[in-house]
């Protein structure tokens, strides 16, 4: 795998750690996912699961715009890969789903949520609430980080069954 991550820094001031932190897991991803045919990226983990690649960055598609427009700025914007009938729908239902377009908003995602929370303080408390809680950028941050963690765990352990290439 091609890997061309910018790693954080070592030392920085915590907003800056933060937003590094989490554009590495970003990345991280990306690495787990190139090279790949629309095919492979589609390809399950192991049944019963319908977890893929692709369907991993339909979710984060799906949970960066979540988190940026709704919980941080109060839009109220629905999901794009999930609906109340198919509720795991950015897993479920990617055998016809086009990659090209999965990646792109995706991209999209990740730079207006870039863009929403440029320069913010990390106390800033978000318009929009989680489970009836307020939640500051600090914890949406730190939270998308791990999510982007847990879940590239997952892309590694697929990527590993489609071709072999493990990494970091």
């Amino acid at each position: 795998m091609t890997d061309n991550r910018t790693d954080p820094p070592f030392v920085a001031d915590e907003g800056p750690m933060l937003h590094s932190w989490l554009d590495w897991q970003r990345e991280t991803l990306a690495v787990k996912c190139a090279r790949l045919s629309q095919d492979q990226l589609r390809l399950r983990s192991a049944e019963p699961s319908t977890m893929s690649l692709l369907g991993l960055v339909r979710h984060m598609t799906d949970v960066e715009r979540y988190w940026f427009r709704n919980v941080l700025t109060g839009e109220n914007t629905p999901g794009i890969y999930w609906t109340d009938r198919h509720p795991d729908g950015e897993f479920d239902l990617v055998d016809t789903a086009s990659a090209e377009e999965a990646f792109a908003r995706w991209q999209a995602e990740i730079a207006n949520a870039r863009e929403l929370s440029s320069g913010l303080p990390l106390d800033l408390v978000g318009k929009g609430l989680r489970g009836g809680e307020e939640v500051s950028l600090r914890w949406i941050l730190i939270h998308m980080t791990n999510e982007y963690a847990r879940h590239n765990g997952h892309a590694d352990l697929i990527r590993e069954r489609i071709d072999g290439a493990t990494g970091e």
